[in-house]
């Protein structure tokens, strides 16, 4: 896995604060509440709502 256990554990939406789960191919990080998907880049989560990408 790219993105370490520990951190995906205390990483949380910027927008809403609600957790965030990673995707089925492990190249972003997704918050259901939100609808957003929070791409990840050379093992490093871009948890900035600006870069942020619509599920819809």
């Amino acid at each position: 896995m790219a993105v370490n256990k520990e951190l995906l554990d205390i990483l949380a939406c910027p927008k809403c604060k609600e957790s965030v789960k990673l995707n089925p191919d492990e190249t972003g990080l997704i918050c259901e509440s939100c609808k957003l998907i929070y791409e990840i880049r050379d093992d490093i989560p871009i948890m900035l709502v600006d870069e942020a990408k619509s599920l819809e």
